[in-house]
């Protein structure tokens, strides 16, 4: 069946306005995200913020519902949080380490999760290793394997890295922790509204995602998935009244749910887009949203890959929808902003968002093109005949030398 692209399109009302390939980053609101978040803040507005919550109660509690359908896990399994960071911070910080144990993970691991593997590593005597890449430059399965011992506590990767269309064998990796009966912490940011995910077939004892980037929801959403037989050996960094009840002067009880991960003031506005968005990427179908990403991003790659000083860079046996590139004598700051100025937007990836792969590499930067599935093939067009301009300074037709 054909995908009905000037479907997607009139429900974006961004399209009018820019070429948005920064879908990794936050892509563009569907209208029905849009007017339930907005409506939302109007209510509160109206009658009151508590007053606002009470009344839109069903509403609040489909976002659980909705997230449990999306990763196929159950209701109590799911805590909506303030972004995937905060989701992915309580669940490993709830993890006992103690001297010696071993946090394993991948090359292209995330900043923000490395910080706090060093964190933890320095106050507890935890010791942190980066699993090499096989050939595809994933994460290997094989030395993954080798590397496991009595001593290992925890493996933790980034299911799609920040830098590039990556996407790691989160299956395989959960089958290696299953067999090991090791707790297995996916940061799924970047993955999920994008690619299908089953939480039991991937194996995976903890799982973190956002709602800004493929899910198309509201910024400062996200949320947190615990498998139910865990749950009773985390304890949350942070408690509160809504993770805990007071029971006694000198005694709490942690709820037996997700939702200890919570706290009790949150953005319900953006917790109702959330459930909003995932409904609407659920209504296209995430296999239908995976096979136009990728294409779209395939075809993106080609016509990269034909431009005179232009290198892709993205790696993996499987590839999502990220574009990574670089071009010979410019910057990526300096293309971001180049194209910028003519609507269409991307983003840059440093090397201190992924240091041990971009030192591998000898990258201290890319551009990243992030696609989704409104956008059209004749946006892929524009931005590949924008960036053959960009090798003439003076904006002069593209040449065989590089800039």
């Amino acid at each position: 069946m054909q995908f009905d692209l000037a479907r997607a399109r009139r429900d974006t009302p961004g399209c009018e306005n820019v070429l948005h390939f920064n879908n990794a980053g936050a892509s563009l609101m569907p209208r029905p995200v849009l007017d339930a978040t907005i409506g939302h803040l109007q209510l509160e507005a109206q009658i009151g913020g508590y007053e606002a919550a009470e009344r839109e109660r069903d509403a609040v509690e489909h976002v659980y519902d909705a997230a449990a359908r999306l990763i196929r896990c159950q209701r109590d399994e799911i805590a909506v949080v303030e972004n995937a960071t905060r989701a992915w911070d309580m669940a490993f910080y709830s993890i006992p380490f103690r001297p010696g144990d071993r946090i394993l993970t991948a090359m292209a691991e995330y900043a923000s999760n490395y910080i706090a593997y060093l964190q933890v590593a320095r106050k507890t005597g935890a010791v942190v290793e980066v699993i090499p890449n096989d050939e595809h430059g994933q994460i290997s399965i094989e030395r993954l394997r080798a590397a496991i011992d009595e001593r290992v506590k925890l493996i933790s990767i980034t299911h799609v890295p920040t830098n590039g269309g990556l996407v790691n064998p989160a299956a395989e990796v959960g089958k290696v922790a299953r067999d090991a009966g090791i707790l297995y912490l996916l940061d799924a940011c970047q993955s999920v509204g994008q690619i299908p995910l089953d939480v039991d077939e991937i194996g995976c004892d903890l799982l973190s995602a956002t709602g800004r980037k493929y899910l198309r929801g509201p910024r400062g959403t996200g949320f947190l998935y615990v498998r139910r037989g865990i749950l009773d050996k985390l304890e949350p960094p942070l408690l509160d009244l809504h993770a805990a009840r007071w029971v006694a002067r000198d005694r709490y009880e942690i709820r037996p749910d997700a939702r200890r991960f919570e706290n009790w003031e949150t953005n319900y506005a953006g917790e109702i887009g959330l459930g909003v968005a995932i409904d609407y990427a659920l209504g296209w179908g995430i296999d239908v949203i995976a096979a136009r990403v990728s294409a779209l991003a395939e075809s993106l790659r080609m016509r990269l890959s034909e431009i005179p000083c232009v290198t892709v860079r993205d790696l993996g046996a499987r590839k999502c929808g990220i574009v990574s590139f670089t071009v010979d004598g410019l910057s990526a700051e300096a293309i971001k902003r180049r194209l910028a100025e003519q609507q269409i937007n991307v983003t840059a990836s440093t090397v201190y968002s992924t240091r041990f792969d971009m030192e591998a590499r000898r990258l201290d930067e890319v551009v990243r093109a992030s696609v989704h599935y409104y956008n059209g093939e004749d946006e892929v067009e524009r931005f590949s005949a924008a960036i053959a301009m960009l090798q003439d300074r003076r904006r002069s037709p593209p040449s065989n030398h590089c800039p």
